[in-house]
């Protein structure tokens, strides 16, 4: 009887060690919390495996993402068809200047004001100068004269406010 008594002892303090012994208590039991494995973010590469400490993230998708100030925004069809009857004007008008000489963003802004614009924005660039100008009812015309050539879209305003991107 000793040795049955000494081995129910062994196996209950054995089961209360190796957590097998049920909770008599009646308190709710602890829930592990999820440790977080990643400590860093890692960019993902065709063929090759991460380290289990790594947050994979795509590059390319993040830089995609951080260009979408750039965006335009949509046009009713009504902005883009007076934005689009006054394209043909401000194309004539820079043209006829810059067959001229080489415009600078100064002369490009004061054509622009000159053919009805308000507030147009101009950025010179290395060989050209970028020009947008609210269109007549919305929307805008955008473009560039590059020595004399001169293009001109039509399009709403950008994500991140105005005409003309950021640089």
């Amino acid at each position: 009887m000793k040795r049955s008594a000494f081995a129910l002892a062994v196996v209950l303090s054995l089961a209360a060690v190796t957590g097998c012994a049920s909770n008599t208590t009646g308190a709710a039991e602890p829930t592990p919390t999820p440790s977080v494995s990643a400590s860093y973010a890692c960019p993902t590469m065709e063929g090759v495996q991460l380290p289990p400490e790594c947050a994979p993230y795509d590059p390319d998708a993040a830089m995609a993402a951080n260009e979408r100030y750039r965006d335009r925004m949509g046009i009713d069809d009504e902005a883009r068809a007076a934005a689009e009857d006054a394209s043909p004007d401000v194309v004539a008008v820079l043209r006829a200047a810059a067959a001229e000489k080489e415009l600078s963003a100064d002369e490009v802004a004061a054509l622009l004001v000159g053919a009805g614009a308000l507030s147009p924005q101009v950025r010179a660039e290395a060989r050209s100068v970028l020009f947008a100008v609210a269109g007549p009812k919305g929307g805008c015309l955008f473009g560039e004269v590059a020595g004399i050539s001169v293009s001109v879209e039509v399009g709403g305003y950008i994500l991140d406010g105005g005409c003309l991107p950021a640089q």
